[in-house]
Parts: structure tokens; C-alpha cells; sequence
């Protein structure tokens, strides 16, 4: 079965050297499941954290408030627990702790009616390297509509 994205963070693709790809589970809460149907999720500034009690969360991922909500609508910003398992999480820590590296979400979707998060441990890329990248995408852009113009 196919996962159904919700949203995807491709700024991280730009912005980051993804290492390694993780799934989680994501904890919502009255009507942040409503507003993540609509597709009303920012995920550009979001990172993930790992406390020292081995709680890894996600932060300044924005959840606009349900328009029909009411009193007990959520807050947009609230910091979210993740849900993964406990040898995971500390793998994840000391990787984090050792090299430097951060955690970033990729995207939110549906996975077996329940919403997931794909987190990546990643490398901040410098800017000769965002500039290779782009160099890189814009010949093989060249190249696919070199090989199309030959086939026709």
C-alpha cells in the first residue's frame, strides 16, 4: 500500500546532506488531526529534539487551528512527542552527540490510517555544496531534454 503524503519539507533537501531516514509515529491531540486532513501543516522550520530522558520531539512544526474548532482548539506551535522505540531513540542521541549532526522532518503522511513523520539525520550543507547540487539538477535537466529531443 502506498503512503498518502500530507506535506513534504523539500527546503531540507536543499538545505541539508540527509545521512539516514527514520519513521515515527506523531502524538495529536482534539482537532490537530483535523487540521492535519486539511493539510494545514508548515514543516520548513521544524526540527527535532532529544531530551536527556530519551523523549525525542518535534518542534516549530505549525499546526494551523481547526476552523470549526472551538475553546479546545490546540495551539499552533506547540512542541509534539514523537514515537519511536526506546533503542532507536538513544542510536539516534548518540549519533546526534558524537558527529554533529541534527534531525529534520522530510514529511508528514498516512500510513495505515495513522500519521507518520519521515525524520532524517542530516549535515548542514555549505554553500559550495548547495551550489554544486543545483549544478548537478540543472545538467541532468539538460541531458533528459537532450536525450528527448534526439528520440523524436
Amino acid at each position: 500500500m502506498a503512503n498518502k503524503f500530507i506535506v513534504r519539507n523539500r527546503k531540507a533537501w536543499h538545505e541539508y546532506e540527509i545521512m539516514e531516514r527514520f519513521e515515527a509515529g506523531i502524538s495529536l491531540v482534539g482537532t490537530e488531526v483535523k487540521s492535519v486532513r486539511e493539510a494545514k501543516v508548515k514543516l520548513v522550520d521544524a526540527f527535532c529534539q532529544i531530551s536527556n530522558n530519551y523523549q525525542l520531539s518535534i518542534h516549530q512544526m505549525e499546526i494551523s487551528p481547526y476552523e470549526f474548532g472551538n475553546i479546545h482548539n490546540h495551539k499552533a506551535d506547540r512542541v509534539r512527542p514523537l514515537l519511536m522505540h526506546r533503542k532507536e531513540i538513544i542510536r539516534l542521541f548518540s549519533k546526534v552527540k558524537e558527529k554533529g549532526l541534527t534531525l529534520i522532518p522530510l514529511s508528514l503522511y498516512y500510513k495505515g490510517g495513522r500519521v507518520k513523520v519521515e525524520i532524517a539525520l542530516c549535515r548542514g550543507k555549505k554553500l559550495y555544496d548547495k551550489r554544486a547540487s543545483l549544478k548537478a539538477k540543472d545538467d541532468k535537466l539538460d541531458m533528459d531534454r537532450a536525450m528527448k529531443n534526439l528520440n523524436q
